[in-house]
């Protein structure tokens, strides 16, 4: 991706699909729609919904907004829509340090309420962000809508946006998720960008990148990227991203028609909303013997082979996502490695687990530090495989690996740096190689660890 940088004189690389904050875009209504979330989650009382497309910007969204909320405001997000009702509550309580091992839910419940209350007497609002928010099993749902009970004499305690496709409405739409339904007070949408948008949003990512000259992007190849990207800026980035290189392997400076030709056949993206099939019965019908009984064979090998490329389509779409990691970046604290499993860890994890142990002791609570993996702790090729790549593009001193099971679930973190505040660890998460970004990486307090 990085081959055609000099030669349009980039800075780095302007349509990557993992999101950064630096290349966040404000028109198309993005800009106004992060203003009225961050006002409605320190000002409102009720939950907040965002719904969106695959690739619309729901992610870039909540990062942002992970960014620019106030200081008092202390957030929780939440990543893996699979949880359990009981995972969920354990994940919870981690994040705000209470100790969920062995709690039953109600137990746990009150000790979140307490510590909730704790923090809005001190002046401080929470936010639990949870993305993928149409994944989450009904009883998990409805955990959430008990969550948003918790409240004093005078207001929520728990403010809850829950960031998902469209399909979500459809489940809300459901009798049986109706008092869900009710306490969600706002409601956004981020819609597809429009042909107009789609020329300045390929001009804005150009320019934070550092390009410089006239826009090497016609306006016909532009409209082009805006008919087959179907607005949705993930797929609007992978096109352009494509066709710089098939102009870069031409020798050219002009990205046209025929390079987002190139580009969308290596793409192979599927309709967003396909076609439903024909209704043949009626050609069926008509027909008589051995000549309909063939046309039937024939056309369900064609519906056959048609399934079979629309799931090779999904899987081209999707295979650019690093979504493995980014799907499990909630973690749980420490606890006494004698209520864990024996596992035999490779010498790798065993050295970092070593220099955290070693680090934890004397790490104040107010520092932060980079969440780059979260996996179970019996994935342990996995996790000495990550180590050994990570050590030779960063500081081996610096990257370390915990163990928790305050979730319900044996699980290994690995972690970087100790920065004095967010912004710190912020500033050193964006200098990161790409590699590491592709994992999507996070700041988190040192205290959520204890």
């Amino acid at each position: 991706m990085s081959l055609y940088l000099e030669h349009f004189g980039l800075r780095e690389p302007p349509f990557r699909i993992t999101p950064d904050t630096d290349f966040f875009f404000t028109g198309a209504n993005r800009g106004p729609t992060l203003d009225a979330l961050i006002y409605a989650i320190t000002q409102d009382e009720g939950i907040v919904k965002v719904t969106g497309e695959v690739g619309s910007g729901k992610t870039m969204l909540c990062r942002m907004l992970l960014e620019r909320l106030p200081a008092n405001v202390e957030t929780l997000y939440l990543a893996n829509p699979s949880l359990s009702r009981q995972e969920i509550l354990g994940a919870i309580a981690d994040e705000l340090g209470i100790p969920a091992d062995g709690k039953a839910s109600h137990s746990l419940t009150r000790a979140l309420q307490e510590a909730l209350i704790a923090r809005y007497a001190e002046g401080k609002r929470v936010v639990l962000l949870i993305d993928e928010a149409h994944a989450m099993p009904a009883e998990s749902l409805e955990e959430i809508r008990l969550l948003s009970n918790l409240e004093s004499k005078a207001a929520k305690l728990l403010q809850i946006a829950l960031f998902a496709q469209p399909e979500l409405d459809e489940r809300l739409a459901a009798t049986d998720m109706r008092q869900l339904r009710e306490r969600i007070t706002q409601h956004f949408n981020l819609m597809p960008l429009k042909q107009g948008d789609v020329a300045a949003y390929i001009e804005f990512r150009l320019r934070a990148a550092g390009y410089c000259g006239p826009n090497p992007f016609s306006d016909e190849g532009v409209a082009m990227i805006a008919r087959l990207s179907e607005g949705l800026s993930r797929r609007i980035n992978i096109l352009a991203d494509k066709s710089l290189l098939a102009a870069y392997s031409a020798g050219g400076h002009k990205v046209d028609v025929e390079e987002i030709k190139i580009a969308a056949h290596d793409a192979h993206f599927s309709p967003l909303h396909p076609k439903p099939a024909p209704n043949i019965a009626p050609l069926l019908w008509g027909l008589a013997g051995t000549g309909a009984a063939a046309l039937l064979i024939w056309l369900t090998f064609a519906t056959i082979r048609h399934a079979s490329r629309a799931s090779d389509d999904d899987q081209l779409v999707a295979s650019p996502l690093p979504t493995t990691q980014a799907e499990k970046r909630l973690q749980p604290a420490a606890e006494p490695p004698a209520k864990q499993k024996k596992i035999r860890f490779a010498p790798l994890t065993r050295q970092h687990l070593a220099q955290y142990d070693q680090w934890i002791i004397d790490a104040p609570d107010t520092h932060y530090f980079i969440q780059l993996l979260a996996t179970d702790a019996t994935n342990t090729g996995q996790i000495e495989g990550f180590l050994a790549r990570i050590n030779e593009i960063l500081d081996p001193s610096q990257v370390r690996a915990y163990r928790s099971s305050l979730s319900g679930r044996d699980r290994v973190g690995v972690i970087f740096g100790d920065y004095a505040n967010r912004e710190e660890a912020i500033e050193a998460m964006q200098a990161l190689p790409e590699s590491i970004k592709a994992v999507q990486p996070f700041p988190r307090q040192v205290s959520k660890l204890r």
